[in-house]
């Protein structure tokens, strides 16, 4: 896939997600096989962009190409402004948020409640693409609720205005997380528009992204939820898309090897205190699908210090790695 002048390759993306998609996060999944990583959504606002969250959502040194940053807000000249200011601080696309359906973004006109004002949405299109020499593209999602969708109106607005590439989350913003993805909706758009479009939405295995690719034609995946606790989902996936086949599971030591590598990034990244915080939920995904996983939680959460929680974690897949040994 073709981003500018940017070949998104292997077309597995990772998707901006508030709160996930930091540096570190963005990093490691380069690393396990990410074509492209969005980082988690920055404010459009001058008057947050030097608080020390915005300034580690900010901080591109040493990622690889091409970097991808998201800006949220509602009004065109301030996202035009925010635009200017993050490639002057290193990104080489813009994205702009009309997907995200948390109440806070919404309620403050942002996110995908600007699906509802199809004029203002062209507006911020035109005014943040004339701002910037690099790419910008959106994502977004099928409408604001079920008898509200827009998705192919909001993709000819995107398309006609100068918006690089789409990313379509296959739900509106009243379904949230709920039900199932509209894969039929995403190909709609894709059928609609000749910029390229990225299919979102419950693509948790390779075997998924290759039916959803399939039923939509669309020119990538984007990748949200699947890949918490699971950043190689996206090497297993460009593997699949490639070959048809499967690769093995990772090992427990490797899973253990890339979990405490994490860890470690983000105490450097954030601090010890901040990064012990930061990692809990991290660890919570890595251990969601794996036996004791409710005890290892309760214990790796009371954890302090950096080295109390890599010694917790560590112990952990041992004890996993044993009872394994054992039952073999």
């Amino acid at each position: 896939m073709q981003i500018g002048p940017y070949r998104i390759d292997p077309p597995v993306v990772l998707a901006p997600m508030a709160g996930v998609t930091d540096k570190p996060f963005r990093l490691l999944c380069k690393r396990l096989g990410a074509g492209l990583a969005v980082s988690e959504m920055t404010t459009a606002d001058p008057r947050l962009w030097q608080t020390r969250k915005s300034l580690k959502r900010m901080d591109h040194e040493g990622e690889p190409e091409p970097v991808s940053v998201q800006i949220a807000g509602y009004d065109p000249a301030m996202l035009a402004e925010a635009a200017r200011f993050n490639v002057a601080h290193g990104a080489q696309l813009i994205d702009i948020n009309m997907g995200c359906p948390a109440k806070k973004v919404c309620n403050v006109w942002s996110g995908s409640a600007l699906l509802q004002d199809e004029p203002l949405v062209a507006r911020i299109v035109k005014t943040v693409v004339d701002a910037v020499e690099v790419p910008v593209t959106l994502k977004i999602r099928t409408g604001w609720d079920r008898q509200h969708k827009n998705a192919l109106t909001i993709a000819r607005i995107a398309e006609d205005n100068g918006i690089a590439a789409l990313a379509v989350h296959g739900r509106t913003r009243a379904d949230k997380y709920e039900g199932e993805a509209e894969y039929d909706t995403i190909a709609a758009v894709k059928a609609a528009v000749r910029i390229p479009v990225l299919a979102n939405g419950d693509i948790t295995t390779p075997q998924q992204a290759k039916h959803v690719l399939d039923v939509t034609h669309a020119d990538a995946v984007m990748i949200g939820r699947g890949a918490q606790g699971r950043p190689w989902i996206f090497r297993e996936i460009a593997h699949y898309l490639a070959t048809g086949e499967l690769l093995p599971e990772p090992s427990l030591f490797e899973v253990s090897t890339i979990l405490l590598g994490h860890l470690e990034h983000l105490y450097g990244f954030y601090g010890e205190h901040a990064g012990v915080r930061i990692a809990r939920k991290h660890l919570g995904w890595y251990a969601k699908d794996r036996p004791e996983n409710g005890a290892f939680r309760d214990v790796v959460n009371r954890a302090e210090s950096a080295q109390d929680q890599l010694n917790l974690t560590a112990s952990y897949f041992e004890v996993l790695h044993n009872h394994l040994r054992v039952a073999a």
